[in-house]
């Protein structure tokens, strides 16, 4: 299968925030509220300050992307890129799709001046995706990821 990627564009929004609905209903089992999102979207795409999305497509269809923040490390001196919002279409999957966004964003990350290193979260029952992160070399850290959210209400 030929897959290209390319940064995405104010035109992919509808798509990336589809995605993005889709991701949260499937791993988190929660309704994100679209008056919300497609802005949010838009938002990352009109200013390159918030970070970036990188897009997989085959055949002039979007098939995958995956969202790129920053974070400052005041130890490192340099800046981590977070991988979020990612995303491949359920009959792209295990097709080799999210190793060729993760590929090209940390190809793309080793070339630049000042950012060390990529991170990412996983939900901690994802083994699936667990296992596929450690067979592109990312590690386990020691850290939990604790949060205060003002705006999305999770059951307990």
């Amino acid at each position: 299968m030929n897959v290209s990627i390319r940064p995405a564009a104010p035109g992919d929004a509808e798509t990336i925030a589809a995605f993005n609905l889709a991701m949260a209903r499937e791993t988190e089992h929660i309704e994100l509220d679209r008056a919300k999102l497609l802005p949010g979207v838009r938002a990352v795409l009109q200013d390159p300050a918030k970070g970036f999305y990188v897009v997989a497509e085959t055949g002039g269809q979007v098939v995958g992307q995956m969202m790129i923040t920053y974070e400052w490390s005041d130890w490192r001196n340099a800046t981590f890129w977070w991988i979020q919002s990612v995303y491949v279409s359920p009959e792209f999957r295990g097709k080799g799709v999210f190793k060729q966004l993760y590929r090209h964003v940390a190809d793309r990350a080793r070339a630049q001046t000042g950012v060390c290193g990529l991170r990412l979260y996983v939900e901690a029952d994802n083994h699936s995706a667990q296992r596929t992160y450690e067979r592109l070399g990312l590690n386990r850290t020691m850290y939990d990821v604790w949060e205060v959210d003002f705006v999305i209400r999770r059951q307990q």
